[in-house]
This record gives structure tokens, sequence and C-alpha cells, in this order.
């Protein structure tokens, strides 16, 4: 295994990440900029409204996102096998 072999497993590594935890993290910074500015337009300050929506939508779309999530931590994983196979 050489320095571009760890570089390519790096890679593939954040990619996965990435595909993962980015459409529940998007989710979120969608959810609290509109409650933030549905706050500052109506002045409500309330402390639970910003985060009950957030999780809601948080715990959506991590359901929804599932399917894409585990093929690219599956993808991942053959990966990381075949070339622990090579060695």
């Amino acid at each position: 295994m050489n320095e571009g072999d760890v570089i390519e497993v790096l890679r593939n590594g954040f990619f996965a990440t990435m595909v993962v935890a980015g459409p529940p993290l998007l989710a979120a910074l969608i959810t609290g900029v509109a409650v933030s500015f549905l706050q500052a337009l109506t002045q409500i300050q309330e402390v639970t409204l910003s985060y009950v929506p957030k999780i809601v939508v948080t715990m959506v779309a991590a359901m929804l996102s599932l399917p894409l999530g585990f093929a690219a931590l599956k993808s991942y994983t053959e990966e990381i096998a075949q070339l622990i196979v090579g060695l």
C-alpha cells in the first residue's frame, strides 16, 4: 500500500461521511435559518421554538437519507475490505 492508496482511502472516507451526514445537517441548517428569520419577523423569541422544528426536520431527513447513506458506507466498506485482502 503506497501513499496514493492511503490518500484515496481517506478521500473516499470523507466523501462517505459527507454523503451520510450531509442531508440531515443541511436540513437542520435550512430549518434553523427559516425559523430564525420567522422569529426575527415576528419578534417571538421563544427558545424552544427553534429546537423542536430542527429536531423533527433533522430526524425526517436522516430517515429519508438512510438508503443513500447505507449505500455509501457499504461501498466504502467493500473498498476497504478489498484493500485489506490485497495486502
